[in-house]
């Protein structure tokens, strides 16, 4: 059935196809009124309103009625029959839900919009009178909106704006209210769809359908909850495949937001570090208020993408750090105003590139010599008031380094301002290089920016900072866009169809075995071996199944006496690790069960006896297999490397930096597989702490080209074992000049 959602890897969701849904030539409303006074009434009347105007046909349904404001009336769906080939849209606005959606089902209609609440969003017998309207829907091919949803989908628009339009999703019909208002400002807005509490149609329907549609320029969002991560991903990456961006406020960032977003649409938020892991894997822009909501999806609904090619992060194998995002030059009437602008976009990681010296001779030609104008650009005032002005923003624009010029007016200063603002209007006209306004009179009545500045289809900010975000969310965009390989797509025929092959040399035995593609199946009956439903694995047992999977672990011995513990330790070579190996003792650390550094065969016996006497009197009831004696592996960085178990997106995988102070630095980023090597860079190229793995201190250089293939490695695990795994935990990893090595592992089997 269309509405069964699938994994992301099977290709089988499709999404709604939506044209008669926000196109109908027939709309039905079912409890439709004209009694004064009665919330009924005005809905009626807002959808009479949107059909006349969009030539649909509209019926109003009420057996106590012969007629509803003029309208005749109908008692039921049934006395509709005939007059179309099918009713294209049904809204219920009735108390008895589950009776009007079964005439709907009867009468063939193709979708259905509850309005009614008290289902999910309040939990206990309201989840379940959601799953029984759900449960109605199976076998047919209508398709529901809501429950707990509006009519904001029938909204209005206005028709003289242009320019590529936004498309709105909102799962709160007043948080997308001033998405809409923006209209008022200029923001051309062509659909809004209020998903409410999803019970069939949900986001990812909405988004697929939107970034089909030629008008829609960027989806904008507000979203508390996700009905199904795997369509989630796979609309996500239509609109990148199609180049539509969408932004986003995703509530749910900490506890209390979480639980106002379960209470409000009993969605699961899912948790937030994933959340974000996966937005940044599909190029989803995220931002935190409405407010920047519009201005940054207004700028890329707006702007041409930048002419340059621009570097993404981790687009470089063998190097993590952030690459420039574009050419930004600042340009003002104001000394101070441009160095506070250049100030915060620099403290943003936004590139301020020097203008040419042909550039820079050319300006002085116009402006005096004691001003700067190799970026910032500061004219000192005058030159705006005449033909100057113009000639000054044409030579910025035609410097190749830069890509977007930003001027900011921090109060309106006629006729300096007026003359800015009208030479920037009209050379934006002539460029496909952004131009971004920054009005900042906080009257914002004046005409230059009403009747000039808004009508023009620049991007306009009123704040500095909401600015600069979109600047960021612009660069980031567009350079993940160029870089961005989709990770459900089809391999190529003749391509590797499992693990990436590595083109470089031989490893050594701490790297990670280049593979020769075929599949992942003999590594997963490797791995599930050892696997025993509900169980914590040893860490033996755990090392075994990431060395099914290629990752290189530690040399290990299991003895189970003192002096096979001496042999051990002069066969792997002294000095030595040893440490209790129980799958009932999870973290040995912390019961001080992990002896480093042992230097001799003597002490190795000491030791053996004493970490054995320590864990029968600290974990009596723990099965112990032995005591592992573990090479000692120093001169690298620790990194971790693990899998959860996302309620919402299944198996997440993780990497930081840090060893046992991961949980206290947060330093790590986060994907969902499937992903690939280039994703796993990005992932390292994240992180604060990357200088450590490019060499810190003048130390060399560690081996990121081995710590990304088993990121990767660990993903398909993860993807494999889904069923079977609900949490591995890699701690430490380290990641060393050559190679890269399992020290720890944990392994937490899923109960059947």
């Amino acid at each position: 059935m269309p509405r069964t959602p699938s994994s992301p890897g099977t290709h089988e969701w499709v999404p709604a196809d939506l044209d008669r849904f926000f196109h109908p030539r027939s709309v039905a409303v079912v409890g439709a009124s004209d009694a004064e006074g009665k919330p009924n009434t005005g809905i009626t009347r807002q959808l009479r309103r949107w059909a006349e105007h969009h030539g649909a046909s509209l019926y109003p349904v009420n057996p106590s009625r012969d007629s509803v404001d003029g309208l005749p009336a109908v008692p039921s769906l049934d006395a509709l029959a005939g007059l179309h080939d099918r009713l294209d849209v049904v809204v219920i606005l009735v108390g008895d839900v589950a009776g009007a959606l079964a005439q709907a089902l009867d009468a063939k209609a193709r979708f259905a919009v509850i309005f009614a609440a008290g289902y999910a969003e309040v939990g206990g017998e309201g989840v379940s009178a959601q799953e029984r309207l759900a449960a109605m829907l199976e076998g047919s091919d209508l398709r529901l909106l809501g429950p707990n949803t509006n009519l904001n989908a029938f909204e209005m628009f206005r028709e003289d704006l242009q320019g590529p339009a936004l498309a709105l999703i909102t799962q709160s019909g007043h948080q997308g209210r001033p998405v809409f208002q923006a209209q008022e400002i200029g923001v051309r807005l062509a659909y809004w769809a209020p998903t409410g509490n999803e019970a069939d149609l949900e986001f990812a329907d909405f988004a697929s359908w939107f970034a089909t549609r030629p008008e829609v320029g960027v989806i904008a969002s507000y979203m508390e909850g996700f009905k199904d991560g795997a369509t989630f991903r796979l609309a996500a990456d239509q609109c990148m495949a199609r180049q539509v961006p969408i932004v986003m406020v995703k509530v749910g960032r900490t506890e209390r937001g979480s639980a106002m977003a379960m209470s409000h649409t009993g969605h699961l938020t899912g948790s937030d570090a994933v959340v974000e892991g996966v937005f940044r894997q599909h190029g989803v822009i995220r931002v935190d208020g409405l407010d920047e909501l519009v201005d940054t999806a207004a700028m890329l609904a707006r702007s041409a993408p930048p002419a340059r090619r621009l570097p993404g992060i981790g687009d470089r194998l063998d190097r993590l750090s952030p690459s420039p995002r574009g050419g930004v030059c600042v340009y003002s009437i104001s000394g101070g105003t441009s160095a506070h602008m250049a100030d915060l976009c620099e403290k943003a990681g936004l590139d301020l590139p020097q203008l040419s010296e042909a550039t820079q001779r050319q300006l002085h030609e116009w402006i005096p010599p004691y001003l700067q104008v190799a970026n910032p650009v500061d004219n000192g005032g005058h030159p705006v008031a005449d033909w100057r002005g113009r000639r000054i923003l044409e030579t910025i624009l035609a410097d190749d380094a830069v890509d977007v010029l930003v001027c900011p007016i921090a109060g309106a200063f006629p006729p300096h301002s007026d003359h800015l603002v009208a030479d920037l209007v009209a050379v934006g006209a002539t460029t496909d290089k952004p131009i971004c306004v920054i009005w900042g009179s906080p009257a914002a009545d004046e005409a230059a920016y009403r009747e000039v500045l808004l009508p023009s289809g620049l991007p306009v900010f009123r704040t500095f900072s909401n600015c600069i975000g979109a600047l960021k969310a612009y660069f980031d965009y567009h350079g993940r866009r160029l870089s961005y390989r989709s990770p459900f797509r089809e391999p190529a025929p003749g391509e590797a169809q499992g693990p990436p092959v590595v083109h470089r040399p031989a490893t050594t035995r701490r790297g990670v075995r280049p593979l020769r593609g075929g599949s992942t199946l003999p590594m997963a009956r490797r791995a599930r071996s050892v696997l025993l439903p509900g169980a914590t694995l040893s860490e033996r047992d755990s090392k075994q199944v990431l060395s099914a999977y290629g990752i290189p672990v530690s040399r290990d011995l299991l003895v189970g006496s003192a002096s096979e513990a001496a042999r051990a330790g002069t066969s792997l070579g002294f000095p030595v690790v040893m440490k209790v190996c129980s799958a009932q003792i999870a973290h040995k650390s912390d019961l001080g069960l992990v002896q480093v550094g042992v230097s001799s065969a003597a002490e190795a016996r000491r030791t053996y006896r004493s970490l054995v006497e320590r864990a029968a009197r600290l974990a009596p009831k723990a099965d112990v297999e032995g005591v592992l004696v573990s090479e000692m592996v120093v001169g690298g960085v620790e990194a971790v490397v693990g899998v959860v178990q996302d309620e919402l997106f299944g198996p997440a995988v993780m990497v930081g930096l840090g060893g046992v102070l991961v949980e206290v630095l947060q330093d790590i980023s986060v994907r969902v597989p499937p992903f690939g090597p280039d994703e796993a860079y990005r992932m390292l190229g994240e992180l604060r702490g990357r200088a450590l793995l490019e060499g810190a201190r003048g130390g060399p250089p560690l081996d990121v080209d081995t710590l990304a293939e088993a990121v990767v490695r660990v993903g398909h695990l993860a993807s494999d074992l889904a069923d079977e795994i609900s949490e591995l935990d890699v701690n430490p990893l380290m990641v060393m000049p050559r190679g890269v090595v399992a020290l720890d592992a944990l392994v937490v089997c899923s109960p059947r």
